[in-house]
This record gives C-alpha cells, structure tokens and sequence, in this order.
C-alpha cells in the first residue's frame, strides 16, 4: 500500500514494523541462552507487564476520547444554537416584509 507520491502508508508502516519486532522476538528466544523455565518466566513477566500498560494505555484512549465526545457535544449545540436564531432572525424579517407590504 503506497500513496500516489510513492510513500507507505502509515499502516504498512505499521505492519513491517509489527512483523520485525515479532521476528526479533522469536530469534531472540531461539537464540537465547537461558533455559527454557527462566525464558518462559522472563516472557510471561513481560506479558503481564505489557498487558498492564495496554490496559492503561486503553483507559487513557477512552478518556482522550470521552473528552473530543463532550467538546463535539458542546460544538454541536453552540451551532444548533447559532442556527435556531438565525432562523428566528429569518423568519422575523419575512415577517416585517410581509407586514410592511400589506400596510
């Protein structure tokens, strides 16, 4: 997946970089020194460490997002407001033609 300019994608980017450190992980353990008990302790300590700091990471994602949710809330109302009086303006200044006219 390239652009028309001829660079990647951000989700290529992504992916091959996703795939190295897969790859470099399996030929890190392959090539390891330790036994297999100490490299599995190793690995699950970095799993749960890893899973800790997603779930962090998930939790101040679903802030940032409750956040953009409120302001975009707060956006649309202000808009709503802004066209309901220039709907009311509208409406009145027809109002005052029409009246104007027949008098």
């Amino acid at each position: 997946m390239t652009h028309q300019d001829g660079r990647s994608s951000p989700e290529t980017v992504f992916l091959a970089f996703l795939g190295g450190a897969i790859g470099g992980m399996i030929a890190g353990i392959l090539l390891a020194p330790k036994s297999g008990e100490e490299t599995r302790r190793v690995i699950q300590t970095h799993a749960r460490r890893t899973e800790e700091d997603l779930i962090e990471r998930a939790k101040e994602a679903r802030a940032a997002l409750d956040e953009v949710i409120e302001r975009g809330k707060h956006f649309v109302d202000e808009k709503r407001a802004d066209v309901e009086s220039a709907v009311r303006a509208g409406r009145e200044a027809v109002k005052e033609r029409i009246d104007k006219y027949r008098d």
